[in-house]
């Protein structure tokens, strides 16, 4: 109990640099900690351990009479994006009435210990809300190694962004499953729980067909977001492409088949053992028909866009992407323009510092523009443009083509094109920065959630304004 240290109404400042912690790495011991002083419920949230102290400290200064002491931690900026959000923010809010003073923004924290990795931190200062200062101050970075650029505000949101322009302030994502109406769907690729006897490298298809040489039909090019991106080769053994009769005249086809179904049968996982009764099956199967939208699901955080494309059939998407079927050109030129872009780096979670692409988190709670017929033919063309100034590189991987130093000037100028094209569906205004067109995205994500919480609960009350003391 840090009142044992110091009473609440003796201290002023509660700052620092603790633990981060991910919720995958921390020990038992810590993950009951986090547990229990979050309160969330029986999942537990996915916590960084660092988020402990934030939730501490509110407590702590709530203790702390009529001028509670302020708060100010570094911490890791996985606390302001993906679904921690969420979890830890309205903690702060609702429970301990706090708000955010002043935030730096993602910027990276060095070291010069030997083999110590870069981290990518925010700061974060929070005050009670009966003595917080008047403006915010937020400190941006144009890229994490860059200098800060500061400015004032009345509020800032969790994401760290200006929340003035927001009916509620606080308010945050939710993780959805419900892909909106007016958007296409989108789903992770196939699995196939083959326990090593279905993908295959060039190397293992060359060796397959020399023992199974009718098997050249069903080894069907498959890819990751480390293919898609980079570019080699990768197979997959499709037996359900192949009638019982095909089938019967390649025996070692069907062993690969019964040592599936044998591994499968091994498993502790309901899933994989009823999937166990159709080996010739993957575990999880998505198999485009026609020409399909592909979206990594990790991206390097260097890019300025995301690279998404278009594959054609027959190859076949692992579940280390994520695919749009029955996706039209109109849709990619927005999944990849920079509005959707300052929504991901904004909301997505992290895997290390790459962004890490969600579709309950990212994409089902993106605003889609309203596109009547003008509107697809605009972004059909600009998103076709695009794809014609990647195929001008034939011998560049998408890698290459994205890499902010290497990216071709004609790909660029394509995507200035249809950045244009589709920040006109949101405003006729031009967007000055990222920034700007996230706290716009964010003012229309909360419209279109307010219909549903008014649906869902009665609206809560607001509480009184109290007085502010300034510094």
């Amino acid at each position: 109990d840090w009142q044992d240290v110091l009473p609440a109404k003796n201290c002023n400042y509660v700052f620092g640099n603790p633990p981060f912690i991910g919720a995958q790495y921390q020990s038992a011991v810590q993950r009951l900690q986090v547990r229990e002083i979050a309160d969330l419920g029986k999942s537990g949230g996915t916590l960084d351990y660092v988020c402990a102290w934030f939730i501490k400290a509110g407590a702590y200064i709530n203790r702390g009479g009529t001028d509670p002491a302020h708060i100010a931690f570094v911490s890791t900026n996985s606390i302001t994006q993906g679904e921690q959000v969420a979890q830890l923010w309205p903690i702060l809010f609702q429970r301990f009435h706090l708000e955010i003073s002043f935030a730096h923004r993602t910027f990276e924290w060095g070291s010069d210990a030997k083999g110590k990795a870069h981290v990518h931190c925010v700061i974060i200062g929070l005050s009670h809300e009966v003595n917080q200062p008047e403006q915010k101050r937020l400190f941006t970075y144009e890229n994490v190694k860059s200098q800060s650029e500061e400015t004032e505000h009345k509020w800032l949101s969790p994401y760290l962004f200006d929340a003035e322009s927001m009916n509620d302030r606080h308010s945050v994502l939710v993780e959805t499953n419900k892909t909106p109406n007016n958007r296409p769907l989108i789903t992770a690729g196939s699995q196939p729980i083959d326990f090593g006897h279905y993908v295959m490298s060039t190397d293992d298809k060359i060796r397959f067909l020399t023992q199974e040489p009718n098997a050249k039909d069903i080894i069907i090019p498959y890819f990751g977001a480390r293919e898609f991106l980079n570019g080699g080769e990768k197979w997959v053994l499709a037996p359900f492409k192949a009638s019982p009769n095909e089938l019967k005249k390649m025996p070692y086809v069907r062993e690969q088949v019964a040592k599936v179904r044998s591994s499968r049968e091994t498993s502790k996982r309901k899933s994989t053992l009823a999937a166990a009764q159709y080996p010739k099956k993957f575990g999880t199967s998505v198999i485009p028909e026609k020409e399909f939208i592909v979206l990594p699901k990790v991206s390097s955080e260097r890019r300025e866009y995301m690279p998404i494309g278009y594959i054609n059939p027959p190859a076949i998407p692992s579940d280390l992407v994520f695919v749009g079927i029955n996706s039209s050109l109109s849709d990619l030129s927005i999944l990849i323009s920079s509005m959707h872009m300052g929504w991901m780096r904004a909301v997505a979670g992290r895997l290390e510092s790459r962004y890490r692409y969600s579709i309950g988190v990212v994409y089902n709670t993106f605003p889609w523009p309203e596109l009547n017929d003008k509107a697809k033919a605009t972004l059909t063309k600009t998103g076709q443009a695009i794809l014609d100034a990647r195929a001008a590189w034939p011998e560049a991987t998408l890698a290459d083509l994205y890499d902010p130093d290497t990216m071709p000037a004609n790909l660029r100028k394509a995507h200035i094109a249809n950045d244009k094209a589709v920040d006109k569906l949101y405003r006729k205004a031009p967007f000055e920065s990222e920034r700007e067109r996230v706290e716009h995205l964010f003012m229309l994500y909360e419209q279109l959630q307010a219909p549903l919480v008014a649906a869902s609960k009665p609206k809560p009350k607001r509480r009184r304004a109290k007085t502010i003391k300034t510094s």
